[in-house]
């Protein structure tokens, strides 16, 4: 997912992966309608530049496709939550970081965290702010204590 988009395009891929995954989830899409039914109801969609919008599929149908694994990884680091009890959009928020966590070198993870934040202050509370904070502190830790090639920390 190496590309030459501009750190704000980077940021409307997210949003719009974070909006796909949570219709994924919310609306009960298959994962091959998600990224047609999402520009079908975006507005700007047809103005949104094609590396942004293969970038923002790429992240939802990555992130759907490795969530068996993503979200044993969220639940042993939410202290307390059990995933289900979760809002649907911070859900879909630590999912996304997640994926991109393990996305080894892809993106450094300080730079994942501080988007993860960017969204749960768009798009959720400021409770969720921290929740995904520390959810995602503890996703790092165990990523990178994690020894090289176990399958945790790479694709």
């Amino acid at each position: 997912m190496r590309d030459r988009v501009a750190p704000r395009d980077r940021h409307r891929a997210r949003e719009a992966a974070l909006q796909m995954l949570y219709e994924w989830e919310v609306g009960r899409f298959e994962p091959a309608e998600v990224a047609a039914a999402y520009w079908l109801t975006e507005r700007a969609g047809g103005g949104v530049p094609p590396a942004v919008r293969a970038r923002a599929e790429a992240l939802a149908l990555g992130t759907i496709g490795r969530v068996s694994a993503i979200d044993p990884l969220i639940s042993a680091c939410a202290d307390n939550w059990r995933l289900e009890r979760m809002a649907a959009v911070d859900r879909a928020i630590l999912r996304l970081a997640v994926f991109e966590l393990q996305r080894s070198g892809d993106v450094p993870h300080a730079v994942v965290i501080d988007e993860a934040l960017e969204l749960a202050r768009t798009f959720s509370t400021d409770d969720a702010v921290r929740f995904v904070n520390g959810v995602l502190d503890a996703v790092r830790l165990r990523l990178e204590a994690a020894p090289e090639g176990n399958g945790e920390s790479g694709m």
